[in-house]
């Protein structure tokens, strides 16, 4: 006679930052990181001491759940490579980077003759 084996079905440990960002659970590591070292070729493992403050269980738990809803949360990592580089250009457009370089190193050159 077989046990009968009772499953618990548990949600990935995540939460929205004030950015609207995904944490991953009470850290403040984002999917973004983890998914990035995924893709580098790190391990489960090798993350849990790039990270941590994760536990390897919320590790595999947020690999899992990426490689069970790929399409959606690849389109969600697209969206925020979008939105960083707008922040960027922005950034850009309101802070002309190549004159404050320019007068650094102006300032710089002043200073050591």
């Amino acid at each position: 006679m077989s046990i009968p084996v009772e499953f618990a079905v548990s949600a990935p440990p995540f939460r929205w930052d004030e950015a609207g960002g995904i944490r991953i659970g009470q850290s403040r590591v984002t999917f973004d990181s983890l998914i990035a070292a995924y893709h580098q070729g790190a391990t489960p493992e090798e993350m849990a001491v790039q990270y941590p403050v994760l536990s390897l269980s919320e590790i595999y738990s947020v690999i899992a759940y990426y490689l069970s809803h790929r399409q959606e949360m690849d389109d969600y990592l697209e969206q925020r490579s979008r939105r960083a580089q707008q922040q960027r250009d922005q950034l850009v457009q309101r802070h002309n980077l190549a004159d404050l370089r320019r007068h650094l190193l102006d300032r710089s050159n002043l200073k050591e003759n």
